[in-house]
């Protein structure tokens, strides 16, 4: 069976995420150990016990969905160590934890990376604030015409019925304006500061290209999908493919249809919540998905 594994993005945190690996498991537990001491703070009590409001800001959102998804995907490996996976792909963070997983990037290193990497979007937030909108019910065709009319841009393509827009406060008001009048189902302002995936990250883009010059990249174990062009990485190419992904839309239907066309038979979630398998429920009914988000998901199998 071609079976891939896939990791969630920010938005899927939840206060206790993690807590039952690293309770019942002990190399679950040395992961947060390890994040802990990288970090010099105690990112693991954040993540098991919140509160909420301080776990869903961004450098602690971003940071505990990627040791929670990794300690999800370490259980789910000692649980079915003869468990075979022939791809890798993640939603916008979660790309990164796929990079870790595939080999590229040691647990160490990613820290570091996630968390310039918050630091440098928070950066680019107060720089040039943005606004968030998550469509749903409009046809893509008119989708983008409708961003390009409010100035507006695509930054997530989460599935065939629901994409999300990022640009400054008065584009995506605009754009919220001329959604309903296109007969949008909704169109939600999401509770963000910034434009993600959009040009006005261009600033956090630059910090990250001086970031990861530093940072030696290995060869992948495993191809992973790229967020950017919905294709396998080349190795020579994902330290660019990780900068081009701050500023540009997650491909994320295209990345579920790319696995299909190629013959992707079960898709395997690891980490909190179950965002990615509901979106790829809409993108393909066909392909079986299952998520390993607690202890328990691993006990049914």
């Amino acid at each position: 069976m071609k079976r891939a594994i896939v990791f969630p993005g920010q938005g899927s945190q939840i206060v206790g995420m993690g807590k039952d690996f690293t309770e019942a498991i002990p190399q679950c537990k040395t992961l947060f150990d390890q994040a802990n001491e990288i970090l010099g703070y105690d990112l693991a009590t954040i993540c098991f016990d919140g509160p909420q409001d301080e776990l869903n800001k961004s450098n602690h959102a971003q940071l505990g969905i990627f040791v929670a998804s990794v300690a999800a995907f370490r259980a789910l490996e000692i649980k079915q160590p003869d468990l075979e996976y022939q791809l890798l792909a993640g939603h916008s963070l979660g790309e990164w934890t796929a990079l870790h997983i595939a080999g590229v990037v040691g647990f160490e290193d990613t820290i570091r990376i996630l968390r310039a990497r918050g630091e440098a979007m928070q950066a680019a937030c107060e720089a040039n604030p943005g606004a968030m909108l998550a469509v749903m019910g409009v046809d893509g065709d008119d989708l983008l015409k409708i961003a390009v009319n409010a100035g507006c841009y695509v930054a997530n393509f989460n599935s065939l019925g629901q994409t999300v827009l990022s640009g400054t406060a008065d584009s995506i008001g605009k754009a919220e304006e001329l959604m309903k009048a296109a007969g949008a189902k909704r169109a939600i302002r999401l509770p963000v500061a910034g434009g993600f995936h959009s040009p006005l990250m261009q600033p956090a883009a630059d910090i990250m290209t001086d970031f990861l010059a530093g940072i030696e990249f290995s060869g992948e174990k495993v191809p992973v999908l790229s967020n950017v062009t919905a294709q396998p990485h080349g190795n020579a190419s994902v330290k660019d493919d990780m900068v081009k992904q701050i500023t540009s839309s997650v491909q994320w239907v295209s990345i579920i249809q790319w696995m299909a066309a190629n013959g992707v038979e079960e898709i395997i979630e690891c980490g909190p919540g179950k965002v990615l398998a509901g979106l790829i429920k809409r993108i393909d009914k066909n392909c079986p998905v299952r998520n390993i988000g607690q202890l328990i998901d691993l006990e049914k199998e």
